[in-house]
């Protein structure tokens, strides 16, 4: 094991542990949250340890929490009783052993299942002056000790408890689909014949960072001159969990100078790469949940089952590319002159990363 998550209560009788704090979400199936609480039994004063397991979407700045307006909506929860101990124990993971010879004695296995139908870990970026945590759909292991599991009117203390953030996160999978196609005839009013676009890619899932090759065919029949070739790639974040906000954000806006004459034929590649760095003013823009101030990325697409509850997931997000042709105008200037565009899906996702067993 090469490295250890480990979070103490401040009163020092709970202690959590965690080999690893990303989770995979493989669409049939989650990986098992699996960790080892130390409890010392000294300091519970004859109160009880429980340990839970919540996805939940913040929406809103701790200190804007000032008129009893909950920041923080639980999407899933769940609770195991550490201390004492009720039900029965799953045999211990390969991770929990390890972990129990770190622990000791007084190391206690936990195992939670995260059910498929919930979101993956996403942070929508807050302004430069924003202050707090950002925005969007986190998971947090919690240790506490208490009286009584959940009781809204007893007050669990600070000391009394210990938290880990995890991330559910979503690999690219194995099988591609194969590349959008996207075929545009736009006639105008002031000419007799078309003009002719098809844009196309080899494939509709690239990698963070990886460049995007798009096809571009024209064939022009009119009198007009394409005057240049426009390429946007937007974020659509659908934020299902409180109310029907869908936000579109740019991420990539890219202009080339190939002029296209009349009644001519046009071929070429284009190879664009959208970057969270381009993109760190851009308040709302969805990111891959992000563990304290570690780098991410652009958020990747979410990979839903079909039929599934999209209310459930908080926060879905796609992608999709605008290659526009920028004509130019006829004899009444801009008011004749339309443009062309041609719409493509895109699939952003990280690689499965070496070693990473498929499910």
């Amino acid at each position: 094991m090469t490295k250890v998550y480990k979070k103490t209560s401040g009163n020092g009788s709970l202690c959590l542990y965690l080999g690893r704090r990303d989770f995979v979400d493989h669409v049939e199936s989650v990986d098992s949250v699996d960790g080892v609480l130390k409890i010392d039994p000294s300091g519970l004063n004859g109160r009880k340890v429980w340990v839970q397991l919540a996805c939940a979407f913040r929406y809103g700045r701790e200190d804007l929490d000032v008129i009893g307006v909950s920041f923080r909506k639980d999407i899933w929860i769940k609770r195991i009783q550490m201390y004492p101990f009720e039900g029965t124990k799953p045999p211990n993971t390969p991770m929990q052993e390890a972990l129990l010879k770190k622990a000791g004695d007084q190391g206690h296995p936990f195992t939670f299942d995260i059910p498929v139908h919930l979101p993956c870990s996403v942070s929508l970026q807050p302004a430069p002056e924003d202050a707090g945590k950002p925005c969007g759909v986190d998971y947090e292991v919690k240790a506490y000790i208490a009286n009584e599991e959940d009781n809204i009117d007893e007050k669990v203390e600070k000391k009394d408890t210990c938290r880990l953030i995890i991330r559910k996160i979503q690999y690219a999978p194995a099988e591609l689909a194969a590349g959008p196609k996207a075929d545009i005839n736009k006639q105008f009013i002031t000419a007799d014949k078309p003009i002719h676009m098809e844009v196309s890619m080899e494939k509709e899932l690239y990698y963070h960072g990886d460049p995007i090759p798009i096809k571009v065919k024209v064939n022009n029949e009119t009198s007009k001159v394409v005057k240049k070739i426009k390429i946007n790639i937007f974020q659509i974040t659908d934020v299902v969990i409180y109310a029907a906000d869908k936000y579109h954000k740019c991420v990539l806006n890219e202009e080339f100078g190939d002029q296209i004459n009349a009644n001519s034929t046009f071929e070429k590649e284009y190879s664009v790469t959208p970057l969270l760095v381009n993109n760190k003013e851009k308040r709302g823009l969805a990111l891959d949940g992000r563990l304290k101030d570690e780098d991410t990325n652009l958020a990747s697409s979410t990979l839903l089952i079909p039929d599934m509850d999209k209310q459930m997931q908080g926060v879905v997000v796609s992608y999709k590319i605008k290659v526009i042709l920028m004509m130019g105008g006829g004899l009444l200037g801009s008011l004749t002159s339309s443009d062309v565009t041609a719409e493509l899906p895109l699939v952003l996702m990280s690689p499965k990363p070496a070693g990473e067993i498929s499910i």
